[in-house]
């Protein structure tokens, strides 16, 4: 069943992969991204009816309603919203500055909470809404010092926000997924020591799969999280 899906950051990378999956699969998208024309860019043969883009910046926190009322506006109410904007600094004791774990907790947490308020009513009225959160393996666990510990810290804000989302509309068909996939091979981690070799990275298209199957499922398959780790580890 096609849905109406909001996609934080669905111009390049990870977003645009999840963005075609999601056109494929039927679903019409309303992306939001700090420049709208990049989606333009992206998707030059996508007709009106069935994409648009609207300004969405994490930095400027009226962008979030601003963006979910355009599309209700424009395309009618939201059935799912893709928390897929993210960043990475390296961040720790003794690495980066206070400026930089700010910067992490604006865009990684309370990015995706200001679109969760504003979108909810939505979702719920729906009967079927859905939010997809894109936390990481580093939402599961604190692997070793090589990573950035506030990129930790706000991907596991990131899931137990997703578990409030389940409690936040149940009774509404409210369901809430947190995909937490390992090293995806995107620029964002590129140069970064110890991350996963390139050729064992996930590609974008498979992390698209699982939203693709998230989106798919029935309000009485409620899957809280789902790990796709690029390393084995005893627990993920």
């Amino acid at each position: 069943m096609s849905r109406l899906v909001m996609i934080s950051g669905g111009a390049r990378g990870l977003g645009a992969a999840i963005a075609r999956r999601c056109l494929a699969d039927g679903h019409r998208l309303s992306i939001g991204v700090r420049d709208p024309s990049k989606v333009a860019q992206a998707f030059p043969d996508v007709a009106a009816d069935q994409l648009t883009a609207h300004r969405f910046d994490a930095d400027a926190p009226e962008t979030a309603q601003a963006w979910v009322d355009a599309t209700v506006a424009q395309m009618g109410a939201p059935d799912a919203l893709i928390n897929n904007a993210g960043i990475l600094k390296m961040v720790d004791f003794t690495r980066g500055e206070e400026s930089d774990l700010d910067d992490l907790w604006t865009v990684n947490v309370k990015g995706p909470f200001r679109l969760i308020r504003a979108a909810l009513p939505h979702l719920k009225a729906s009967g079927r809404g859905r939010v997809v959160n894109i936390a990481s393996t580093d939402a599961k666990r604190y692997r070793d010092t090589s990573t950035s510990l506030g990129y930790v810290m706000t991907k596991q804000a990131l899931l137990a926000m997703t578990h409030a989302v389940r409690f936040a509309g149940w009774e509404d068909g409210l369901r809430g997924t947190a995909i937490c996939p390992g090293a995806i091979d995107t620029d964002m981690i590129d140069g970064i020591p110890g991350v996963t070799p390139k050729a064992e990275r996930l590609q974008p298209d498979d992390v698209a799969a699982i939203v693709s199957l998230v989106l798919a499922l029935p309000n009485q398959a409620s899957v809280p999280e789902i790990v796709a780790n690029t390393r084995l580890e005893s627990m993920i």
